[in-house]
């Protein structure tokens, strides 16, 4: 009996692990119109400013000698993607140790000590080597181009941006989300922004379907090459 129980124990906890790795391993379904990326309306201003014929309209420009830009909120502003990141890692480690000891003979009254004519003496040695070896190298591109709208203005001037882009294919969607922080200095006279000058910046490039679930590993095949795995 003891033993059925402990049986029934590791399968228990086995199908536990196997149910806790499915729910980690759930995979994440983007959907377009995500509040987190969705473009930003202008607030309505409370003073209406009344015409009067002059070139400047402070509603429109940062100044009398600057572009129009964005700077408000509710403002588009187009993104220029051009992400290159390379990184290579090489590790070589090698360790080796010896060590051996010997016990001589011991002796009483000038003579050895034997057992059954075996003299009683000892050595001991031990070896261990490690050889290890590692290497890699990734890289990954990205271009291309979005239009965001501004979310936040700051106290200081800068601009919060967010925005996505969807793009509808015969076997799937293909998505850009792109949020962060850009200065108003960096934005060119044509009101774009290299992706290089946008501050704590996230930049997602996905896709949908069945194209991207074949590149998709099942929870059960994550499962054996995750930490859980006990093997």
């Amino acid at each position: 009996m003891r033993v059925g129980n402990h049986k029934g124990k590791i399968s228990l906890m086995a199908m536990t692990l196997l149910g806790l790795s499915a729910c980690t391993s759930t995979p994440y379904t983007p959907l377009p119109d995500d509040p987190a990326y969705a473009p930003v309306m202008p607030m309505v201003s409370q003073q209406e400013l009344e015409p009067t014929g002059g070139i400047f309209a402070d509603n429109y420009a940062n100044s009398l000698y600057s572009d129009i830009k964005a700077h408000r909120v509710g403002d588009i502003i187009t993104v220029e993607l051009s992400e290159a990141t390379r990184a290579q890692k090489r590790a070589n480690t090698q360790q080796g140790k010896d060590s051996s000891v010997n016990i001589g003979a011991p002796t009483l009254g000038g003579r050895g000590v034997s057992i059954a004519g075996n003299p009683l003496s000892a050595s001991l040695s031990s070896n261990s080597d490690f050889d290890g070896n590692a290497n890699t190298n990734q890289s990954n591109s990205l271009q291309g181009s979005i239009t965001v709208s501004v979310a936040q203005v700051l106290s200081n001037g800068n601009l919060m941006v967010q925005g996505e882009k969807w793009i509808t294919l015969n076997t799937g969607e293909e998505y850009v989300r792109v949020s962060g922080m850009i200065r108003p200095q960096d934005i060119g006279a044509d009101n774009r922004i290299a992706s290089n000058r946008v501050a704590n910046a996230r930049i997602y490039y996905g896709g949908t379907g069945d194209f991207a679930n074949t590149q998709t590993r099942g929870w059960l095949a994550k499962f054996f090459n995750s930490p859980w795995m006990p093997f």
